[in-house]
């Protein structure tokens, strides 16, 4: 089996001219199947019909990320209100979804500068921790500038099944992640990232998953990444954890397929 991108962004204005070339090109390469992630709720059209246009290999993810892009390029802070206007979106697409995400907290100073806005941040994600275990979904999980406030809410919630994607935070922070049940994942920058490169070190393989968060965080900075690209995370990976590139594949990929119950049923439908 190939491997398995836990998270990209193709509903991207980045991939809005050639998004099947890039979907081609991952299939060529072998990738199983890309889990497609949201931002906002004027994404979870274009997601969903990605994922009817490439069945059993593109699977959609709904949800609303603590930081929101505006029309004008402007980002800021999440609100409930921006919940509000998805919650209808989701509920009616809920059987086709792999997971809930993106969703997340994110404490960088330009986008959370105040006790309201990180409160705001925390309610939006509750009532989506609460929606994914309504749904029995996955929680595809972003937490910038804020790994222990992210995994402390959590686990207070009662999640299960999380991934924590490009984790920023503190080694022993990711371990009660682990201790926990929490699946994390490695996208190719990795290669130039010494802060991935000692998280790999400490994690154990059967907590790692494959991502690119495609167009961002690929091997080289200022260029779009791919789902492609996934292999790069891999090989580094496996140079660091010392074992084949194969291994690291198969594993990582088993770990998505518990990780996101409904991957098996709609990979082989």
């Amino acid at each position: 089996m190939g491997p398995v991108d836990c998270h990209c962004h193709l509903a991207a204005p980045e991939f809005q001219e050639d998004v099947e070339d890039v979907l081609e090109e991952a299939k060529q390469a072998k990738v199983l199947a890309l889990v497609v992630v949201a931002e906002h709720s004027g994404e979870f059209e274009r997601i969903i019909q990605l994922s009817e246009r490439y069945p059993g290999f593109v699977f959609s993810c709904l949800g609303v990320h603590p930081v929101q892009k505006l029309p004008t390029g402007h980002e800021r802070s999440v609100t409930l209100k921006d919940l509000d206007e998805a919650l209808p979106l989701i509920e009616l697409h809920k059987d086709c979804l792999l997971a809930i995400g993106e969703v997340g907290l994110d404490f960088t100073p330009r986008f959370a500068s105040t006790d309201e806005q990180k409160e705001e941040q925390r309610q939006v994600l509750i009532r989506q921790i609460q929606l994914a275990k309504q749904l029995h979904l996955p929680l595809n999980v972003h937490s910038r500038s804020a790994g222990r406030p992210a995994i402390n809410l959590l686990k207070e919630q009662g999640a299960e099944r999380v991934l924590l994607h490009a984790f920023d935070g503190k080694r022993s922070v990711a371990m009660e992640g682990v201790k926990a049940g929490y699946f994390f994942s490695i996208p190719p920058s990795i290669i130039r990232s010494e802060q991935k490169q000692k998280l790999v070190k400490q994690l154990p393989l059967e907590s790692i998953c494959l991502e690119t968060d495609s167009p961002a965080l690929g091997p080289e900075k200022q260029v779009r990444n791919e789902p492609k690209n996934i292999f790069i995370a891999a090989e580094y990976i496996a140079k660091i954890k010392g074992i084949s590139v194969e291994e690291v594949i198969d594993v990582t990929t088993q770990n998505a397929l518990k990780l996101f119950p409904r991957l098996k049923i709609f990979l082989w439908k």
